[in-house]
């Protein structure tokens, strides 16, 4: 094998340099212009001399690469003896090993005898314990004789769960027949559900309730406020009254149905804030300017809207020429905010000018229900 090698690196030298030469030719010819000049031109000095320095430091590489392989292949054989010692270590320890496990089995001879003596008496003892076993199975057949009446109870209790759950469920579709809503979440003890209100209630928003249900058939019903404009407050009762509050609750929030719609359509117009306990309506005209507004008990059939104050960086205004009086009594929110709104810097005579155009408008809307209308006309 090692005359093979040495005649293949032989080989490769000597073709190495013959394209070494090729090479050199090559870069010749296409350095030269004319035939003239390469018979003209003289030889290079020492062609090649970059290839061989290459080769040279391949073949040192080639060298030191050689001498660590040869240093790892020591080491490998340094390795191999140490792990021939340690076979042959594990030999003599397994050796040992055998030993021991001749004496393990002698030993569980001795102690498979002492066993079966062991066992008898282990016999006697589970006879006993059998036997008190039964006493325990005799004392849970007992048991379980009263456990079983418990059952009976509590599938008496079932049935009339049952029945609750059907009377439910019957006071739901009445509910349901009566009134729309729709169910937002439901667990264990809890409804969450949005009142609709009828078809000619259009205008007006759903409202939010809660329903609590606790384990001595009552209720707790908690209405949300957000933005419907409604007094949050909360009933409670026996449950089979849960229907009544509801329509009870709908019925109040329907008959301030046209106060509410026309409130709940401020919010997208104007910037208002609705205080429905105390009736008061807060309107932000700028950043500096605050108006508050008190709506009468009954608005807009038999009740008003009146300025309470104009509030601008802090200080109270005088609102005396920014009241309507009341022969040019006002029912339509709107009217007042959209007026204050667009006259309040005005003179006082455009005010008035501008004011009885707007009940003017709002009685022809009012005459003809156009309600929904009138601030689109605006």
């Amino acid at each position: 094998m090692a005359p093979y090698l040495m005649d293949c690196r032989r080989k490769q030298k000597h073709v190495f340099r013959q394209l070494c030469v090729v090479v050199d030719m090559i870069q010749l010819l296409a350095g030269l212009e004319s035939v003239d000049q390469l018979l003209n031109k003289p030889c290079p000095q020492n062609p090649g001399n970059e290839a061989r320095s290459a080769w040279k430091a391949l073949k040192a590489e080639y060298l030191e690469r050689v001498q660590e392989v040869e240093g790892m292949i020591s080491s490998l054989w340094d390795r191999t003896e140490e792990l021939q010692g340690k076979r042959k270590t594990l030999e003599t320890l397994l050796s040992a090993l055998q030993i021991k496990k001749e004496e393990c089995k002698e030993k569980e001879r001795i102690a498979a005898k002492r066993n079966q003596r062991a066992e008898k008496q282990i016999s006697f003892q589970l006879e006993d314990s059998i036997q008190a076993a039964q006493n325990s199975i005799n004392a849970c057949d007992l048991q379980f004789s009263k456990l079983k009446d418990e059952v009976e109870k509590q599938q008496a209790r079932i049935s009339d769960w049952t029945i609750l759950r059907d009377g439910l469920q019957t006071l739901v579709n009445v509910t349901h027949r009566n009134m729309a809503y729709r169910l937002l979440s439901v667990s264990s003890s809890e409804l969450c559900l949005e009142l609709l209100p009828r078809a000619a209630e259009k205008s007006l928003e759903p409202l939010r309730v809660s329903i609590t249900m606790t384990t001595s058939d009552e209720f707790h019903l908690q209405v949300f406020q957000g933005t419907a404009g409604l007094v949050e407050e909360a009933v409670n009762g026996r449950l089979r009254q849960v229907s009544a509050a509801l329509v009870e609750v709908l019925e109040r929030y329907i008959s301030q149905g046209e106060m509410l719609s026309e409130i709940q359509a401020l919010h997208s117009r104007f910037a208002i804030d609705w205080c429905p306990a105390e009736k008061l309506l807060i309107f932000l005209k700028t950043a500096t300017t605050v108006c508050h507004l008190r709506v009468e008990e009954g608005y807009p059939s038999h009740g008003r809207a009146t300025l309470l104050s104009v509030r601008k960086d802090g200080s109270l205004l005088d609102i005396t020429d920014l009241q309507v009086r009341k022969s040019e009594k006002i029912s339509f929110l709107f009217t007042y905010l959209y007026y204050f709104l667009t006259n309040h810097d005005a003179k006082h005579q455009n005010m008035q000018i501008s004011m009885l155009l707007l009940i003017f408008l709002h009685q022809i809307c009012a005459m003809f229900k156009l309600h929904k209308y009138y601030s689109k006309f605006l």
